[in-house]
């Protein structure tokens, strides 16, 4: 029998691709707004680092925490970027955000501690933290704050011992600028709250650069990756920065939980920080085919959309269509052959009436997909 923490919910994505996935084995061709990940592959400069690694390297076990040579490089990233000194003792590298999540969520907090979520929020926070019996506080935000953490919404949550916030965030692309990362990193400070900052969508902005919390509290605990910005989702490649004591319980549980991070994408990801002009014409890409869902969707008649300043993808509020959310992308995806994912993967109470488009698909396929949707009737 499956254990009680394992009844957690799916991760509805997920089943959204399945489905996708059958339609286009029968034949019919299915436009993906609904996958959270880039359409592009790894850098060039990534994948000839793969090639000479695998002709030349071992590829044995690294150290839990990483190849000393990465960690000094995502170092040099965070002084380039963002002016920051951050000593490599603090820098863990982890199979992929999702790795950090569980090593972090492990190291910080105990079975029955509160950890507050913003929801909407990525779903795997919420489901993590419940695989490990930690009591989890939903903080609804909503378009009156542009889907943004406000103190009173804190205050209002009781005594808290984590609080996991994200910029820009999944599903909305809201950045949290300067002003509100002060707002509610002094809120943590003065009541004690460790937060967790996932910083995974950084570079990935359309207005201006999203702040890292880093600069404003050196005991957050920061988790970034590979994946979106660097366009290196299947190399399962992320990091966590922690204060140091933290950042030693998270390798003490690597060395058990993971032994070690994927070696041939650790020695690729190298190159990855070299690799800016093809990566800043990835994000230029995304700023086009967020333009082409901004104005397409309120042509479509769904203009009730979250700010999209970040990340790529668009937050739409289909409550006046009258069906729930997964009604309502079961019926896209069967009529219109369009993927989309429904909101209750990231807010459990009003996400039956939002929905999820992803934009880092193709702009041919983005344009098609607005002209059916403009087309179409509940």
């Amino acid at each position: 029998m499956p254990s009680g923490r394992s009844e957690i919910p799916p991760f509805y994505v997920m089943e959204v691709m399945r489905a996708a996935a059958a339609r286009e084995a029968g034949g019919h061709r299915v436009l993906h707004l609904e996958v959270g990940q880039p359409s592009t592959p790894a850098p060039g400069g990534v994948l000839a680092a793969a090639h000479a690694a695998l002709d030349a390297d071992r590829l044995g076990y690294t150290g839990a925490a990483g190849l000393p040579v990465l960690r000094e490089r995502i170092a040099v990233w965070y002084r380039d970027r963002y002016g920051l000194d951050v000593d490599t003792e603090r820098i863990v590298v982890t199979t992929g955000a999702s790795g950090s999540c569980v090593l972090t969520f492990l190291a910080a907090f105990d079975p029955g501690d509160r950890v507050a979520v913003l929801e909407p929020g990525y779903p795997c926070y919420r489901n993590d933290l419940l695989a490990f019996g930690i009591d989890v506080v939903a903080l609804p935000v909503g378009p009156e704050t542009d889907f943004r953490p406000t103190i009173e919404g804190l205050d209002g949550l009781g005594p808290l011992d984590g609080l996991v916030v994200a910029s820009p965030s999944n599903p909305t692309g809201t950045v949290l600028d300067h002003g509100h990362l002060c707002e509610v990193l002094g809120w943590a400070a003065r009541r004690g709250v460790q937060v967790i900052a996932d910083e995974i969508y950084h570079g990935i902005t359309y207005d201006q650069p999203a702040p890292s919390a880093l600069a404003i509290d050196p005991s957050v605990i920061v988790l970034n990756s590979f994946s979106k910005y660097f366009s290196m989702t299947g190399w399962r490649l992320g990091w966590v920065v922690a204060p140091p004591e933290l950042a030693e319980a998270i390798e003490r549980l690597a060395q058990s939980l993971t032994v070690a991070p994927p070696t041939l994408s650790q020695l690729a990801a190298i190159a990855a920080f070299d690799c800016t002009e093809e990566l800043e014409a990835n994000v230029a890409r995304y700023g086009r085919n967020r333009r082409i869902l901004l104005d397409g969707l309120p042509a479509a008649g769904l203009d009730h959309l979250a700010p999209a300043d970040g990340a790529f993808y668009v937050w739409a509020d289909v409550s006046h269509l009258g069906l729930d959310s997964q009604d309502l992308c079961r019926r896209w995806l069967d009529e219109l052959s369009i993927a989309v994912t429904p909101g209750i993967d990231f807010d459990r109470v009003r996400g039956r009436d939002f929905v999820r488009f992803s934009y880092a698909g193709s702009a041919d396929e983005l344009t098609d997909a607005m002209t059916r949707l403009a087309g179409w009737q509940p």
